[in-house]
């Protein structure tokens, strides 16, 4: 006899899902789907020694586990697909769900999930869960780890799939049909692909800039001078290149933004599409400038270690030994170097702040308007300080012939082409004129054709 209340209906059965393979990925899968109130059953092919599951799972053979779930989800590679036509009648009008990935790009003619298709022509194969890690199913996803792209034929079969990655936790991207497969199992195979254009440009510009000053300042002493400065390779050169590549990259990633506002200008609209290549440019935008705070970062702990170097401690006693005469104070030397070191720490602390707004964890707690302020407005004062510093490092040694080594620039002179060339132009773009041009088009307005019928918004 039953001793519910009367009128009280049962509660409903828990939805039954079935998992082909036990190993890392099957485990932490069923775990978070137990979790989230599934039933789970696991099919092996050595259902009595597949080692530990999660609590209450049940395992079974795969034929058995087939016949009692509607949704399969496959965690099984490519390699051992062979016991799947054995269970093809078993999984007959099923949704199967192919998570596999393989170990490099073009290794088979076809993805697997199409080769799952053709193995189970009766059965509706959706693509997903193969850009979830097994570390973040058992942590939890967050950020980067909660997007599941899935692809897929049978519209029923990936609303299924869908609503199952929803109660999980995770965010779904539709790809389409099940021949956009190839294209989403190559996602986990990318190594940081936003980051090569950002890495290639930061490695050419240390490249660079390193040999530069190495022919400049070690090769020119010892071949003109007949000293051998090698050993301030270490820590002098580099204090140099580091500074030089921070603030260039830090330019860069200000002066697609400039680019892209002549170009409205220039068109009259902003409904045209930007080339492919300031497009690209303006993507890696973020990445450009992180790595631009790391250089800024090296610069400051380099800086730091000058003081304990022998070489400077060497400098210093020799010269308190040899000169008998107090030096003349210097007002003006006193005043550069003191805004030097000033501006220098103000522009690293702005560098800092946009860093850590540009983290996900920051920026997701701000509205749009206090990000855009943060890393267009403190972004280009962070470039004016940067470049100040830079400035005031000079100062006045341009005047100096004994500054062109071998006839060529200092370092320093060369990395200020850069940022002057984008605080000039974006100047520019404030002034009132321009500014209230470039803000009426980004507004959706836009300039007569050759027709002359006179100006009109796009969208009323």
């Amino acid at each position: 006899m039953s001793l519910r209340p009367l009128g009280m209906e049962p509660p409903p059965e828990r939805e039954l899902l079935c998992i082909f393979g036990t190993g890392d990925l099957g485990r932490s899968l069923g775990q978070r789907l137990l979790q989230t109130g599934y039933r789970v059953v696991y099919g092996s092919r050595r259902p009595h020694s597949c080692g530990p599951l999660p609590p209450g799972a049940q395992v079974m053979s795969h034929t058995e586990a087939a016949q009692l779930a509607a949704v399969v989800i496959v965690c099984v590679h490519r390699e051992h697909y062979d016991f799947m036509e054995e269970v093809a009648p078993q999984l007959k009008g099923k949704v199967l769900v192919d998570v596999s990935n393989n170990s490099k790009k073009g290794l088979y003619p076809e993805s697997n999930a199409e080769f799952l298709q053709s193995l189970i022509p009766a059965a509706s194969v959706v693509k997903a869960f193969n850009t979830v890690s097994a570390w973040s199913l058992q942590n939890g996803p967050s950020d980067a780890h909660r997007q599941v792209f899935l692809c897929g034929d049978k519209a029923e079969a990936k609303q299924a799939v869908r609503e199952l990655a929803t109660r999980l936790g995770l965010s779904v991207l539709d790809r389409g049909s099940l021949s956009a497969a190839r294209e989403v199992e190559d996602f986990p195979l990318q190594l940081f692909p936003e980051w090569r254009l950002p890495l290639c440009i930061a490695t050419g510009l240390t490249a660079f800039f390193f040999f530069y000053l190495l022919i400049r300042d070690v090769i020119y002493a010892y071949v003109e001078q007949d000293k051998d400065i090698s050993f301030r390779i270490m820590v002098s050169l580099a204090n140099k290149v580091f500074p030089i590549v921070s603030l260039i990259m830090l330019s860069l990633c200000y002066l697609p933004g400039v680019m892209a506002a002549i170009l409205q200008l220039y068109r009259g609209t902003k409904y045209r599409r930007f080339p492919d290549w300031l497009d690209h440019w303006m993507l890696c935008r973020k990445q450009l400038g992180l790595l631009a705070l790391g250089f800024a970062f090296l610069h400051v702990l380099y800086t730091l270690l000058i003081p304990i170097r022998y070489y400077v401690r060497y400098k210093v006693t020799a010269h308190t030994v040899i000169s008998k005469q107090t030096a003349v104070f210097d007002t003006t030397s006193a005043w550069r170097t003191d805004s030097y070191f000033s501006v220098g720490i103000l522009g690293f602390a702005l560098y800092v702040l946009l860093g850590i707004t540009s983290l996900p964890s920051v920026s997701n707690a701000l509205s749009w308007r206090e990000f855009s302020f943060v890393q267009s407005k403190l972004g280009h004062l962070t470039l004016l300080l940067c470049t100040l510093h830079t400035y005031l490092y000079g100062w006045n040694k341009f005047l100096r012939p004994s500054t062109y080594k071998w006839c060529t620039p200092p370092g320093y002179m060369l990395c200020l082409v850069v940022p002057s060339v984008v605080l000039v132009l974006k100047l520019l773009m404030v002034l009132p004129c321009v500014d209230r041009s470039l803000g009426r088009i980004r507004q959706g307005w836009e300039r007569t054709g050759p027709e002359g019928e006179g100006t009109k918004p796009l969208m009323a």
